[in-house]
């Protein structure tokens, strides 16, 4: 199983194999090369490299997967759109004292680290939102409403409190953005194609640790059973969506975000190819800050579906 020394170690590349020329990507000495037209453009240790995110067609070796796959480096392949369509994830299928356990979770002990996860969520939102200068009655609503949380009966009570936390939280963060609502995959603007950007990142990066470790990430504790829905992926995402969520308001307000890099095109949003590096770069970055904590909550949640006795991880974002 992979430690936290190793992963510090780890770094997160992405690849554009741009149209017309012949782009691979091979493994020589244990490096990683990426070539293009025969000419190599960069190489990374193997032993160095956790993900590769792959944007555009391109061609790979059998060599490649299997020596990935030995050094626990997970390949994902992306539609221009930035949604994966080909992931090629390094696992530890073998560990079926973790799934054994995972399937045996009573519901009450699901529910409640159900509640915890999303409690979590709501209680970086709110330091997001302080961060930002919200005033003090909207400070007071949000910490009564993370103490409500705790309360909650169902998970269906859970969803739509979290659904109801959520839309205030985007509403007020990202009033500068021209924002109107949340519309996940159907990107209509910027902000919500961004969104969509960083937290696929977000989610393919936390599916693959939790591979690592052995989990089932179909079967969740939040997000329930779901035909092709990674339901354990969805459910530890939730507490770091702040950190892709401040990502894009920096980015903002720092200028980064030009709109004549975007179309749009029956209210749907597109990036052009030749523009996609800086984008990816801003979430990549923002996840790379904060790659540890996500290690160590994965980890720690591993560490208590093995035993009870040990805590719940939480992730708490620091904005001082």
């Amino acid at each position: 199983m992979l430690s936290l020394p190793d992963f510090k170690e780890k770094q997160i590349l992405f690849v554009r194999a741009e149209w017309g020329t012949r782009a691979a990507l091979r493994f020589q000495n244990d490096n990683i090369v990426f070539t293009k037209d025969s000419v190599v453009v960069n190489r990374a240790s193997c032993h160095k490299v956790f993900a590769v995110f792959v944007s555009g067609d391109i061609m790979i070796t059998s060599r490649l997967l299997q020596k990935a796959a030995a050094h626990a480096v997970s390949v994902f392949f992306m539609r221009n759109n930035f949604e994966v369509a080909a992931p090629f994830v390094a696992a530890a299928d073998g560990n079926y004292l973790l799934r054994m356990k995972q399937y045996a979770l009573a519901p009450e002990r699901e529910f409640a680290m159900a509640r915890a996860i999303i409690a979590n969520k709501a209680d970086n939102q709110r330091r997001l939102l302080k961060q930002r200068g919200a005033n003090e009655k909207e400070m007071r609503y949000w910490e009564k409403a993370v103490a409500r949380l705790s309360k909650a009966e169902d998970n269906q009570q859970l969803l739509g409190m979290e659904g109801e936390l959520s839309k205030r939280f985007f509403t007020s963060y990202f009033r500068d953005l021209g924002w109107y609502r949340r519309m996940p995959r159907v990107k209509p603007d910027i902000p919500n194609f961004l969104l969509d950007v960083g937290y696929t990142y977000l989610f393919n990066i936390t599916d693959a640790l939790l591979r690592l470790h052995g989990f089932d990430t179909y079967k969740g504790v939040y997000h329930k059973l779901f035909f092709q829905r990674k339901s354990l992926a969805c459910d530890l995402v939730e507490p770091f969506r702040c950190v892709i969520d401040r990502a894009l308001l920096k980015a903002h307000n720092l200028k980064q975000i030009k709109e004549s890099d975007f179309t749009v095109v029956q209210r749907k949003t597109a990036l052009s190819f030749d523009k996609q590096a800086p984008y990816t770069g801003i979430f990549l970055q923002a996840i790379m800050d904060r790659k540890e904590d996500l290690f160590a909550y994965v980890h720690d949640f591993y560490r208590h579906i093995m035993d009870a006795e040990n805590p719940f991880p939480s992730f708490v974002l620091e904005t001082e």
